[in-house]
C-alpha cells in the first residue's frame, strides 16, 4: 500500500476496518472504494436527512456521499481505534463490529495477503468485486476478484481464528528470534 510503505501500519486489515467503522456509523450502504495516491475516495448511499417533507414523502429515498480519506485521517483514525482498544477497557465485543467494519476487515486480510499496488473495489447487497493491481515480471496487471455475501459471512467468521492465529505466531516467533515479524 502507497500510503504506509515503511510503516509498521503496512497493512490493508486495519486501514479498512477503521474505514468499515466510519460507514457504519454514517448508515452507509453499497459502497465504491478507490485507492488515490493521497489515500482513498469512498462513495456510497446513505438515507436522505431531508426535512419538511412529509413523512410519506422521505420513505425510500436516498443520496450518494462521497468521502476522501487521506493519510492523516486514516492514521487518525487506527490511532483512535488502538488508544480505544489498549485503553485498558475491556476488549470490544467482535460481534459488536458493524457489517462493514468486519467485511471491510475480512476484506483487508485478503489484499494483505495478495500485497497489491493499488485496490478499488464495490459491494451490492453485501457481495463486493475488487480489481487489484498486481506487480509482475511483464509488468503490472489488474486481476479481479469476486466475494459473494455468503463467502463475505464465511471469512468474518472464520476472522478470529485467523487473528488469534497470527497473533500466538507473532508472540512465538518473538520469543524464538527476539523481534517482532514485519507486516504481521
Amino acid at each position: 500500500m502507497r500510503i504506509y510503505e515503511g510503516s509498521a501500519r503496512q497493512d490493508f486489515e486495519e486501514v479498512l476496518r477503521s474505514i468499515g467503522a466510519f460507514l457504519d456509523q454514517r448508515g452507509m450502504r453499497e459502497i465504491m472504494l478507490v485507492e488515490v495516491p493521497d489515500g482513498f475516495v469512498v462513495q456510497a448511499l446513505i438515507p436522505s436527512r431531508e426535512t419538511g417533507a412529509a413523512w410519506s414523502d422521505a420513505v425510500g429515498h436516498v443520496q450518494k456521499e462521497t468521502h476522501n480519506f487521506l493519510d492523516d485521517d486514516i492514521a487518525r483514525f487506527m490511532d483512535e481505534a488502538a488508544a480505544r482498544r489498549n485503553s485498558g477497557a475491556p476488549l470490544p465485543d467482535f460481534a459488536a463490529a458493524g457489517t462493514y467494519e468486519k467485511a471491510l476487515r475480512v476484506i483487508g486480510r485478503y489484499l494483505d495477503q495478495q500485497q497489491p499496488r493499488d485496490i478499488f473495489f464495490f459491494e451490492q447487497d453485501g457481495a463486493f468485486v475488487v480489481r487489484l493491481l498486481m506487480p509482475g515480471r511483464t509488468g503490472a496487471h489488474h486481476v479481479l476478484a469476486e466475494f459473494t455475501r455468503d463467502e463475505i459471512e464465511t471469512m468474518v467468521q472464520q476472522a478470529p481464528y485467523w487473528r488469534g492465529h497470527r497473533e500466538s505466531g507473532a508472540r512465538q516467533q518473538t520469543r524464538s528470534s527476539g523481534r517482532v515479524p514485519r507486516g504481521g
